[in-house]
């Protein structure tokens, strides 16, 4: 019996479906190191030459979906079905507000989504960006991938889509994340996304002297913060979680990528974006080449954190094409960071507002995780989930040494002050 693509899409995809905030601590002293750091965990096997398959790699918000989807993997499963395995568990928790359900909206309120995959067995993409009122946007980009001759589906297209092959709407604003866009558009909205970026040649950075001893300042900010985050109704062991948000918006967003025992190897990743972002902004985890970048080939390669820095050097792409001419998965990602750097001309007054963390894995089972400085504190470094058979977490190797700082940047945060405000 002949069945059209129409059909095909109607009757398919819930069966596939089925199956299938730290603040970042100054680094105004942080310098570039002459190359990069050799302080890769003990535990780090792809750096001592023991390389294992099947194996999974993933951003550290993935950690606690790692041991099904390897047991998956190892059972047979196919590899993009297990990295979506991954991913799709921060997209269901309305806690993880990085990705998914309860992500933190726009600047008007509204949760948008982003996603791209490629399955290295079929050489196939797809993608799908400022996706609204659907929560695994991963997996609608799966359904893009198998059930269209499209490569990317963007917007109100994207969602009606979506909504056509099975997946329902949803609204995505959870009542606490709404309540912190409230909190933040109340004290926050006028050190938002508009205004010249670090790109531009007249951009400096924020002077954060205004006549008043700074621990003086941060402390009645946050006080007024907490009063008011109380009148909006946020429950008392939120509160300083909703102000810690507000004064330094979480980015977030997760790769994963999975190979297993016969060389087959996938990618995946998903985000809600920049907080607060512009309606409508897309970063680097829906551009197929720079958030994620699978080649049967050669290996996988994906990203997180300062999405549009990404885009300009194509990040995954590089990564992949600097493994097929003989650089390690480690090299690979240094390049594409020191890219970045170059981007800049090694400004390190605008470099410390950014900050990219790379996820490597080459067809042999070597891998490697590295970023640009050392993480968002001393307390929160970088790190990479990874299961060969033993699930574990690793600290990134980093391009420079120190801790990055936000972007809209705000005034650094005195350490008298800091004490309280993160513990």
């Amino acid at each position: 019996m002949t069945v059209s693509r129409r059909d095909f899409v109607k009757t398919s995809v819930l069966g596939a479906v089925a199956a299938g905030v730290g603040t970042r601590a100054q680094a105004e002293d942080a310098k570039p190191s002459a190359g990069p750091q050799e302080h890769v965990s003990q535990e780090n096997q792809s750096q001592t030459g023991s390389h294992k398959r099947p194996i999974i790699i993933c951003a550290n918000n993935g950690y606690a979906y790692l041991d099904d989807a390897f047991a998956f993997l190892k059972s047979g499963g196919d590899t993009l079905d297990a990295a979506l395995k991954v991913v799709k568990g921060p997209e269901d928790d309305p806690n993880d507000d990085t990705v998914g359900l309860g992500g933190i909206p726009n600047e008007e309120g509204v949760v948008e989504l982003d996603a791209c995959c490629m399955h290295g067995p079929t050489r196939c993409a797809g993608s799908v960006g400022g996706v609204r009122n659907i929560k695994n946007v991963s997996l609608v980009s799966k359904a893009v991938m198998e059930h269209t001759g499209h490569v990317m589906l963007v917007g109100e297209g994207a969602e009606r889509f979506a909504v056509a092959v099975g997946f329902p709407r949803e609204n995505l604003l959870t009542e606490h994340s709404r309540k912190v866009w409230l909190l933040w558009k109340e004290f926050h909205s006028n050190e938002d996304w508009w205004g010249p970026g670090l790109a531009d040649p007249h951009w400096q950075a924020p002077d954060s002297g205004n006549g008043k001893p700074q621990a003086e300042v941060w402390q009645e900010r946050i006080q007024n913060l907490r009063t008011r985050a109380a009148d909006l109704g946020i429950e008392p062991e939120l509160q300083m979680d909703a102000v810690r948000k507000v004064l330094f918006p979480p980015t977030g967003t997760i790769h994963c990528s999975a190979l297993n025992d016969k060389g087959e190897i996938s990618g995946c990743t998903t985000t809600s974006g920049l907080s607060f972002k512009l309606p409508g902004r897309v970063g680097d985890s829906p551009i197929i080449g720079a958030g994620c970048y699978t080649d049967q080939d050669v290996g996988s390669a994906g990203a997180t954190g300062s999405g549009e820095e990404n885009i300009k050097v194509a990040g995954a792409h590089t990564i992949v094409e600097n493994m097929r001419h003989g650089m390690s998965p480690q090299e690979a990602g240094m390049d594409a960071l020191k890219r970045i750097v170059r981007n800049y001309n090694g400004d390190m007054n605008k470099l410390r507002f950014l900050d990219m963390t790379y996820y490597v894995l080459r067809k042999d089972g070597a891998y490697a995780g590295v970023s640009l400085w050392e993480g968002y504190s001393k307390e929160r470094p970088h790190k990479i989930a990874v299961h060969d058979g033993s699930r574990r977490a690793e600290v990134t190797v980093s391009l420079f040494k120190g801790y990055s700082q936000d972007f809209p940047p705000a005034p650094n945060v005195p350490e008298e002050v800091k004490k309280e405000f993160m513990k």
